[in-house]
């Protein structure tokens, strides 16, 4: 795929977020070496750069998922009720950092924090709750979690057979990426080689089990928040997923078997013609890595399918309504580059959890974009734009380099014990903040065009007898659960653990025991350590 472009760059032109030089005018000598069918072909075909579906999204809209989650399971049910009534067509949980870290709502180091950034989930009651008279056999189901991922999954199961709905119908994504938590966010749990065996365990487990179901999202979007560049973004992002199909190879899966029900999820970040570009290099690399590193022989194997999240890192405190035009070019952007699921930020996110008001701006922007725009009325339409099909051709060859480096480095679990990848991305992060602090890059209302005086707006606030009435639940469902089932349930975890076993079934069949999730994650952390952080300076 590679291929040289002709002429240069003058040293004032301006950059892309990657550092990608932008000339003042691209023509056809930009395009030497470029080969329609081996670049671009037609949507739905290989190299899959214009989408992965032939029609596209005049044959089916993307994904409406809006991505929300607050205080406890009633609360956030509300919320889901309200978005599905104005119009979302997929749930999307935020979940607390205690439930993302495996404690309950009662430890210790929860405290202060339950409910607070997502739902606090303890038990298979609480997640009985929390899709309380939501038909799950009729809408997919996205959770963002990664380290307790199987636990939750689990009781998304227990959920589903207590309401008699048969597993092959139940649609959605676990997010189950472990390896971007030891690179840029920090919610892990287990050394590296348990995490991602819990990872590989739930691979094998719903393959029989959910057919319908995405076993992983592997995401560049947190890394990009973290500070990674457009570039960085597809490189770790490919990288972690090239991980992962190996570690299922190792542990006996089939490619095929496996790999069509692999998702991603990115970042839709400023630059609006670098963020189209790099959707469309990363849908070609994955292609090429899946069929020509892997040999995988089903196209549903080479298919790069992705949600898109807007950057939260954009969003300012100063003059947020900004925000909702900061929003819309990127969820344009997602668009243009051929997402198949979309949340779009609120415009208050900078200052607390969404409002209703904000949350249905948030959504209204996707609608607008869906049926007011045009833009989902043909397929790729900036396809052979000089300059798009040019920053397609450079972000894959920088974002290339970069997988060399860490193959040299033998392999992305060995570059994130070095510490390689989280300096790479830091040293992105200072250098715009850099630019920002000394006006080289501008932030609209916060270094340019700012003002002395600002607006209020409103604020959603999480009440704090949320944290007391989850502690009483907790403690209550603990009194009347019989105490010898969950323990025989935790110690049939433990022994899985142990001996090798499939973790899913006796995660399963503890929580439908009773068992918590802090209670599951003790009994694994039992079993394999914690991880110990690499300090990277």
């Amino acid at each position: 795929m590679s291929r040289r472009l002709e002429g240069g760059y003058a040293p004032s032109d301006p950059e892309t977020s990657s550092s990608i030089p932008i000339r003042h005018v691209y023509s056809e000598s930009d395009l030497r070496g470029w080969n329609y069918d081996q670049h671009l072909a037609y949507p739905g075909e290989f190299p899959y750069t214009r989408g992965i579906q032939p029609t596209m999204y005049r044959g089916r809209l993307w994904t409406m998922r809006q991505y929300a989650g607050m205080g406890d399971a009633e609360e956030s049910n509300k919320r889901y009720r309200y978005l599905m009534a104005q119009g979302t067509t997929g749930l999307s949980v935020a979940f607390d950092l205690p439930t993302q870290i495996g404690y309950d709502s009662d430890h210790a180091l929860a405290a202060g924090e339950v409910g607070r950034v997502g739902v606090a989930i303890d038990s298979i009651e609480d997640m009985e709750r929390l899709f309380d008279g939501i038909d799950l056999d009729r809408i997919s189901t996205s959770m963002t979690i990664n380290a307790t991922a199987s636990i939750l999954l689990a009781l998304y199961v227990a959920v589903a057979r207590r309401k008699g709905i048969p597993l092959a119908r139940l649609s959605g994504t676990v997010q189950n990426d472990v390896l971007k938590e030891y690179i840029a966010r920090g919610t892990y749990i287990y050394p590296i080689p348990k995490a991602m065996r819990v990872v590989t365990d739930v691979f094998a487990w719903a393959n029989q089990h959910l057919p319908e179901w995405n076993t992983i999202s592997i995401s560049g979007y947190h890394m990009r928040e973290a500070g990674a560049t457009a570039v960085q973004e597809v490189a770790f992002t490919l990288a972690n997923a090239i991980a992962y199909v190996q570690a299922a190879l190792n542990a006996g899966l089939g490619v095929d078997r496996f790999a069509p029900r692999i998702s991603f999820f990115f970042n839709a970040h400023n630059h609006f013609l670098e963020e189209i570009a790099k959707f469309r290099a990363a849908r070609r690399m994955w292609a090429a890595i899946m069929r020509e590193k892997f040999h995988a022989e089903n196209p549903r194997s080479w298919m790069l399918r992705f949600h898109t999240q807007t950057a939260g890192s954009t969003l300012t405190a100063q003059q947020p309504a900004n925000n909702i035009v900061r929003t819309a070019l990127q969820a344009m952007a997602a668009v243009l580059g051929g997402t198949q699921s979309l949340h779009t930020n609120s415009f208050d996110e900078a200052l607390a959890l969404p409002t209703e008001q904000a949350a249905r701006t948030a959504l209204r922007t996707q609608q607008i974009i869906a049926y007011e725009s045009g833009a989902p009325n043909t397929i790729d339409p900036l396809a052979g734009a000089y300059m798009i099909e040019s920053l397609t051709h450079d972000i894959e060859e920088r974002a290339r380099q970069y997988l060399d480096k860490i193959e040299a480095l033998g392999g992305m679990l060995r570059a994130i014990e070095r510490g390689y990848v989280q300096q790479q991305i830091q040293e992105a992060a200072y250098e715009y903040q850099r630019a920002v602090d000394q006006g080289q890059a501008t932030v609209v209302g916060v270094n340019r065009f700012d003002e002395e005086q600002s607006t209020p707006v409103p604020i959603q606030r999480v009440d704090p007898v949320v944290e007391a009435r989850q502690l009483e639940r907790l403690r209550a469902l603990r009194a009347r659960r019989n105490p010898q089932l969950s323990r025989q349930a935790l110690s049939g975890v433990k022994e899985a653990a142990r001996t090798g076993a499939n973790l899913v079934p006796p995660i399963l069949g503890a929580v439908e025991a009773y068992a918590t999730l802090g209670e599951i994650s003790d009994a694994l952390r039992e079993v394999f350590g914690e991880y110990q952080e690499t300090v990277v300076i």
